[in-house]
């Protein structure tokens, strides 16, 4: 199975052009059967995948009953996220999966699919085609 996504083009800075890899994923609430779309990126530097604080409102997660608060550091800083207790289920191409999922506090950073759970899980590959490609 290969599920192949191209780049995303995100302006021009001083170096040049800025194109992302980007993955369209569903993420299925752990307290309904509702599906919520989420487009992230492929960050091979984050260790887990984070999504903003407001995925966590559309998929029914008490951020406070349902998390484990944390830090985590980056490029930006230290940031206070949300470790989902459970792993939650993922559908990426026609793959289900079960990922460990955490949130941001905020809506400022944008959703990004990490190593641990999910892009460890498949032979990823950055094609100089500016395409992404999860390999089983």
């Amino acid at each position: 199975m290969d599920v192949k996504f191209e780049y995303e083009y995100e302006g021009q800075s001083y170096f040049g052009k800025i194109y992302r890899p980007i993955a369209k994923i569903s993420v299925k609430s752990p307290k309904s059967e509702t599906w919520t779309k989420v487009i992230a990126i492929v960050d091979t530097g984050a260790d887990f995948s984070i999504f903003p604080n407001h995925f966590a409102y559309d998929l029914r997660i008490d951020l406070e009953n349902d998390c484990v608060k944390s830090v985590t550091s980056g490029v930006g800083g230290n940031q206070t996220i949300f470790l989902y207790k459970n792993p939650i289920k993922v559908l990426i191409g026609s793959e289900e999966k079960n990922v460990p999922l955490a949130f941001f506090d905020n809506d400022e950073v944008p959703a990004l699919i990490g190593r641990l759970g999910f892009i460890e899980t498949f032979d990823t590959e950055f094609l100089k085609t500016r395409t992404v490609v999860f390999r089983r």
